[in-house]
């Protein structure tokens, strides 16, 4: 077993989920600030309803995203030792600021808002949940100004082995994070808006199949109520969720806009920064100008110093050029011219030094595992145009104010939820796969001495066996398995039990849809 795969796999199972919570709490908090602010300018109780509802579920999911993002900070030392001593004076910053001005003043005012309840102003208790929600994209800045660095180092020197950072300046408005922040702020809102359309959706068809809104004969919604089940089956609660479902549709096509927008120019960077990379996400074998739809061979390019057998099936002619340099006909570099340039640059095996271990003297493979960046590249562009379109057709069948009475839609609604998450999954797969050999990247307008790169091999702790690896990614992906168990039941369970489940006060006595909310059994009811 190697230690090198083995550390690989540890860190991309944990930072993948992570990564599941980190975009629906950037995109649902600040959804949340915003309802909240609908409330507290026109006084509307379904707004205070929406706050509170969906408040509740940023709330968990907030909550697992602190806990399985701290196993990140720890690995950098416990198993990518090398590489925390060579990045350290660039991360050591960027993490500090973000622990300091960013994930602290998120945790105290989201604290403030959360025990604050009608005992702060108004005006004050708003503000908290605003500073929470700003402070969670400020820390979602310095994240990717760290990523942005190893993609395309800058603002650097070489000293002793080590990148020193010279200029602060340069490195926070790295041009590769000035892009990959918006693409992926935009990527969070497309989350958050699928998951306001699935459940709002999930929760008018509920109000259909038990017969408290029906249609009339124009196919119009009316509006009912169920007084049994007290105040959380009334008209107010029908407003909650049509208008959660139009603000989730709107926010889904909005953000895939964004996202499209900045992805086209993050592309043409990475042209420009990674070109290996974006032929191996195109399987671009040979120069050309075409962007491959489909192409069939074999994608497989472990140990590959050549690509020959990849076909495409089908290509958009000019594509590729106009993504890449905003023209038709302009050819862009394939994988076969390319892999003799990166071999001049950076050389053919790695370095005979006591850091590579077993690995020293061998051949180097510049070709990232196309399987992974050519069907990731289409996934995420897939499950975003999905999501999209799904939210369009979310806000054409709810012209009339209601959902269809149709178990089987009701179900892809809320299976549509997970589109956007499998989009921004995918691409960050394809962001960090797609970069190899390379932990950072050589930025290709340094030259010579001042060049700044890492080789993965290099970067794993060398004292840290493929056993203590093994065991603790084992371990690891337990705990998660545990915690996604968790996490996702709780959701289920407020999920269900809708506003009520949120604010126990507006359920009536034989309507036990907010769990243990009214029994204590949940830890926020005194002050939520």
């Amino acid at each position: 077993m190697d230690p090198l795969e083995i550390a690989r796999w540890q860190f991309g199972i944990t930072t993948v989920y992570h990564f599941l919570m980190v975009p629906l709490t950037i995109g649902l908090g600040l959804t949340v600030a915003v309802l909240q602010t609908a409330w507290h300018r026109t006084g509307r109780e379904e707004y205070l309803r929406m706050t509170k509802f969906w408040g509740k579920l940023f709330l968990i999911n907030f909550i697992m995203g602190v806990a399985t993002g701290i196993v990140q900070e720890f690995q950098f030392g416990m198993a990518w030792s090398e590489y925390s001593r060579f990045v350290g004076d660039v991360f050591g910053a960027l993490l500090a600021m973000e622990a300091l001005l960013a994930f602290f003043v998120e945790s105290i005012f989201l604290g403030l808002w959360i025990f604050g309840w009608d005992r702060l102003p108004r005006i004050l208790h708003l503000g908290c949940i605003w500073m929470a929600s700003l402070a969670s994209i400020l820390s979602a800045y310095f994240i990717l100004v760290a990523n942005s660095w190893m993609q395309h180092p800058v603002g650097v020197d070489m000293v002793g082995g080590r990148a020193v950072m010279t200029d602060a300046w340069a490195v926070f408005t790295n041009s590769t994070a000035l892009v990959t922040f918006p693409h992926t702020v935009f990527g969070a809102f497309s989350v958050a808006g699928g998951f306001l359309l699935g459940l709002a959706w999930y929760h008018l068809y509920r109000r259909r199949a038990l017969g408290i809104d029906t249609v009339d004969a124009q196919g119009r919604v009316v509006a009912g109520e169920d007084p049994a089940r007290g105040r959380g089956r009334d008209r107010t609660d029908y407003l909650v969720w049509i208008k959660s479902l139009r603000i989730g549709a709107a926010v889904a096509m909005v953000s895939f806009a964004g996202v499209a927008l900045s992805g086209h120019h993050q592309a043409q960077l990475m042209f420009e920064q990674q070109p290996m990379k974006m032929a191996a996400a195109e399987a671009a074998c040979h120069d050309g100008t075409g962007f491959s739809v489909l192409s069939l061979g074999n994608l497989a390019s472990e140990g590959a110093t050549t690509c020959e057998d990849v076909v495409g099936v089908y290509e958009v002619p000019g594509l590729l050029s106009y993504l890449a340099n905003g023209d038709f006909t302009t050819e862009v570099k394939g994988v076969n011219t390319l892999l003799p340039e990166y071999q001049e640059k950076y050389g053919t095996h790695l370095p005979d030094d006591p850091m590579y271990g077993e690995r020293a003297g061998e051949e180097i493979n510049y070709l990232p595992l196309m399987e992974v960046t050519y069907w990731g590249f289409r996934l995420m562009i897939t499950f975003g145009g999905l999501a999209a379109f799904a939210a369009l057709v979310a806000l054409w069948m709810t012209r009339r104010g209601t959902v269809p009475d149709n178990r089987w839609i009701s179900r892809l609604a809320v299976l549509g939820i997970l589109a956007p998450f499998a989009a921004n999954s995918a691409g960050w797969i394809f962001t960090e796969m797609g970069r190899q050999p390379f932990v950072v990247v050589p930025n290709p307008t340094f030259d010579g001495i001042d060049q700044v790169f890492m080789f993965t091999a290099a970067a794993v702790s060398p004292g840290v066996g493929a056993g203590e690896l093994l065991f603790s990614t084992i371990a690891l992906a337990t705990v998660y398995a545990v915690l996604l168990v968790v996490e996702v039941v709780m959701l289920v369970r407020y999920v269900r039990g809708g506003v009520p489940a949120a604010m126990p006060e507006l359920a009536g006595h034989d309507d036990g849809a907010a769990g243990g909310a009214r029994d204590g059994g949940d830890v926020l009811a005194f002050a939520y």
